[in-house]
């Protein structure tokens, strides 16, 4: 049976902006170690589910497609953003 996370997308950090925040997004869990590759040095497996990611509107959405396709996935809760006011007058204190 299949593992995955379900996760709130989380906020790009090069941007001060919120853009597609609002989304869900399903993720499956490695199923084996990875390993180097001989030739390259890459670090890879033969799980392909790894490079899977489905985004969904919400979290209740995510979590039927879950149980409906028989995955085993756990939600991991969004972070509490905490808003840091500063003023400009605080940089020369």
């Amino acid at each position: 049976m299949p593992t995955a996370r379900i996760y709130q997308q989380p906020k790009n950090a090069m941007s001060s902006g919120k853009a597609l925040t609002h989304r869900w997004v399903l993720e499956f869990e490695t199923g084996e170690a990875k390993r180097p590759d001989p030739l390259t040095g890459w670090a890879g497996s033969g799980d392909t589910r790894e490079q899977v990611k489905l985004r969904f509107p919400s979290m209740e959405a995510a979590q039927a497609y879950a149980e409906r396709e028989g995955i085993d996935a756990h939600v991991i809760p969004a972070p509490v953003r905490k808003l840091k006011l500063q003023a400009y007058a605080d940089n020369f204190r």
